[in-house]
């Protein structure tokens, strides 16, 4: 697989990732084809076991995302520059600590954008609670099911 064919299969993972973020966006569906084409572009065993770890996870992911509450987003006050904060937070986390960091770097970005909006940390604070509550926790599943298997992708590119 040449060069500008994995910058083509990481640009869709990335729209994918940004797919989670944007409500009525497939995004881990975008992330699950994207390393189906990588796969079936590259017929190596360490492509297919990345698409059967992918679809493992993500099936994983589904049902973990119907136990949280539904996605009520909107409906709380979320905003777009919310989701960016949030998306930032969590890329950022996921490889400067890797992996888990996600996690809390989804949250930093939140408090952090609602800080800066807000003003007040009580304000930030509650604003996070109200977003992690009104479906954030579901949103943010589905970003670290996403983050983890554009990493296995990556890892598998460079070191596969």
């Amino acid at each position: 697989m040449g060069v500008w064919d994995l910058l083509l299969v990481g640009l869709v993972l990335l729209l994918g990732l940004c797919g989670v973020l944007v409500p009525g966006l497939p995004g881990s569906w975008l992330v699950w084809a994207g390393v189906l084409w990588w796969a079936v572009k590259d017929p190596q065993p360490v492509a297919w076991w990345v698409l059967v770890g992918a679809t493992a996870v993500l099936f994983l992911s589904q049902v973990v995302r119907w136990a949280l509450p539904p996605r009520r987003l909107r409906a709380s006050g979320a905003t777009p520059r919310m989701g960016v904060y949030a998306g930032t937070g969590a890329l950022l986390g996921f490889f400067l600590l890797p992996v888990l960091g996600a996690i809390p770097g989804f949250m930093a970005g939140i408090y952090l954008g609602e800080r800066r909006r807000l003003g007040r940390h009580e304000e930030a604070m509650a604003a996070l609670r109200t977003a992690m509550r009104s479906g954030g926790s579901s949103v943010l599943a589905e970003l670290f099911t996403c983050l983890l298997i554009m990493g296995a992708w990556l890892g598998a590119v460079i070191w596969g």
